[in-house]
């Protein structure tokens, strides 16, 4: 079981956290206020914070964060902001922050987040690799090199970082959102359907002849990678 500290002073928004991420058996702890919140997030071990930008009397969200990492404390950290602006994001990331969503959001997307900020923390304290497999494609992280079996897979730049997002969160769903900014850099959804052009081009090259997709839509949400059924 996860364990997840929600900083947050709207009631509303904390329960509607809370009972959602309850029932994908994450625990939760709730504290109102920055102070309280500041100490609660010292006190343990969290595997992630949830962090409102903006909170009542002397302490906010960014001074949390900074405070967090000044003192060393690598916890993942999500901010959740109704300030929408990149100069905020921006501001929040450079501070320290693992990620950043703004509301209104869905919880969906929120899980997801959560999930993937806690593999990353893992693989930072895990011993360094540079090779990842699922099922009989493998990809070397250090020559961008990707095989099937023996055979050699001709991936341009942009193809291999997709493929090695999708690798890295096997078996998870990444939206659409998450896809951009990890690959593209994107803070913003493009009106281009460049995802699926390159999914397309993705599944032709990496999956075999008579076999299923290694890749699936998630309709409406994402796309996740398994490796396929023995």
């Amino acid at each position: 079981m996860k364990h997840i500290l929600l900083i947050e002073d709207d009631s509303g928004i904390a329960a509607y956290i809370s009972s959602n991420l309850e029932k994908s058996n994450y625990q939760l702890t709730h504290i109102t206020d920055g102070s309280a919140g500041l100490k609660t997030a010292l006190s343990q071990k969290w595997d992630c914070v949830l962090l409102d930008r903006m909170l009542p009397l002397d302490v906010d969200g960014i001074d949390i964060l900074k405070a967090l990492r000044a003192l060393g404390n690598t916890t993942p950290v999500i901010i959740v902001s109704a300030l929408e602006k990149t100069d905020e994001r921006i501001r929040c990331l450079k501070a320290g922050a693992d990620d950043y969503l703004p509301k209104p959001f869905f919880i969906d997307e929120l899980e997801a987040r959560i999930e993937a900020v806690i593999r990353r923390s893992n693989h930072l304290h895990a011993p360094a690799v540079h090779t990842m497999q699922i099922g009989n494609l493998h990809i070397d992280l250090l020559t961008h090199t990707a095989y099937r079996g023996e055979e050699k897979i001709i991936l341009n730049p942009r193809e291999f970082k997709l493929l090695a997002y999708l690798i890295k969160n096997a078996g998870q769903t990444v939206t659409r959102s998450m896809v951009l900014e990890n690959v593209w850099e994107y803070d913003f959804q493009p009106e281009t359907n460049i995802i699926d052009v390159h999914i397309s081009h993705l599944r032709q090259k990496i999956d075999e002849k008579g076999a299923s997709s290694l890749i699936r839509t998630v309709r409406g949400k994402g796309y996740s990678i398994h490796a396929p059924a023995p």
